[in-house]
C-alpha cells in the first residue's frame, strides 16, 4: 500500500535528509587513495551517532554495516572492507539515515584520485540520469516516465541501466511501495500523487546491465567486470514540483 506524507512528516524526512547530505559532504573530504571503506563506514556510524541519528541499514535483514561501499565493478550492496582504495577507482557510498524514526536514503559515487576519461563520463552520465529522472517526478506523471527518462539518457550516452535493483517508496520503513524502476515506457505504472516520497537511484554500467551476487550474499557486481556507478536522492512529490530531501 502506498502512503502519502503530511507536511509535518515531510519536514521530519527533510531533517533526516539534510543530515545525510552533511554526512556525504564530509565523506567527499575523506575519499582518497589509501583510505579503506571500513574507515569510511566507521566515520559514518560515529557521525550519525554524534548527531542523534542511526544508520538504518545496520541490522536490516542481517546487514552488518552502516553503509554499503561499492568499488569499481560492484553495482551495489558492497561490504565495507580493509582494502585500500587506489588512485583511479570509483566508489559508491550508500546509506539510510534514521532521525527520530523518519528515514532518508542517498547514494553517491566518488572518484578516487584521478580517474580515466571513461570513468568520468560514467559518473557524469549517471548523475545526469538521476537529474533527468527527478524532473519527471511530478504530480500526474507515472513511474514509467521516470524510468524512461533515465534509460533514454543512459543508452544515448553508451551505458546500460541495471534492472535487478530499483528505487522505492520510503518513510518510516526503508522499502515502501511503489517500486521505481530506472527503465521503462512513458505513461505506464503507478501515477504520482502529492505527498508520495520515493528514492530515485539509477545504477549505470559501462557494459552489460546484468548483475551477479557474490558468495557473501550481498555484493552485486557486473557480470562482465566492467564498472558501475550510482547516484540517489530521496524525492518528495509536491504541488511545487519534485523536492529533493537529501541535499543541503
Amino acid at each position: 500500500m502506498i502512503t502519502t506524507k503530511t507536511a509535518e512528516q515531510l519536514e521530519n524526512m527533510r531533517k533526516a535528509g539534510h543530515l545525510l547530505a552533511l554526512c556525504h559532504k564530509q565523506i567527499a573530504r575523506c575519499i582518497r587513495p589509501g583510505v579503506t571503506t571500513r574507515e569510511i563506514d566507521s566515520f559514518v556510524e560515529h557521525f550519525l551517532k554524534k548527531h542523534g541519528a542511526k544508520p538504518e541499514q545496520k541490522g536490516y535483514m542481517g546487514y552488518p554495516y552502516a553503509t554499503c561501499a561499492s568499488v569499481n565493478d560492484v553495482i551495489c550492496h558492497g561490504l565495507p572492507n580493509e582494502e585500500p582504495l587506489n588512485n583511479g577507482d570509483i566508489v559508491t557510498i550508500d546509506m539510510v539515515v534514521n532521525l527520530n524514526g523518519w528515514l532518508a536514503d542517498s547514494a553517491w559515487s566518488y572518484p578516487v584520485g584521478i580517474v580515466s576519461p571513461r570513468a568520468r563520463k560514467l559518473l557524469q552520465t549517471t548523475l545526469w540520469a538521476l537529474e533527468a529522472g527527478i524532473r519527471q517526478a511530478v504530480i500526474g506523471n507515472r513511474i514509467g516516465d521516470i524510468g524512461h527518462a533515465i534509460q533514454s539518457l543512459a543508452e544515448k550516452e553508451g551505458f546500460s541501466v541495471v534492472r535487478q535493483f530499483v528505487g522505492h517508496g520510503i518513510g518510516q520503513r526503508i522499502h515502501e511501495e511503489p517500486v521505481v524502476p530506472h527503465f521503462g515506457r512513458p505513461g505506464t505504472g503507478q501515477r504520482l500523487e502529492e505527498g508520495m516520497v520515493i528514492t530515485i537511484e539509477p545504477m549505470l554500467n559501462m557494459g552489460d546491465w546484468q548483475a551477479k551476487i557474490d558468495p557473501d550474499g550481498w555484493t552485486a557486481r557486473t557480470v562482465d567486470g566492467k564498472w558501475s556507478a550510482q547516484y540517489e536522492h530521496t524525492v518528495a512529490i509536491t504541488s511545487n514540483g519534485p523536492q529533493i530531501l537529501t541535499k543541503l
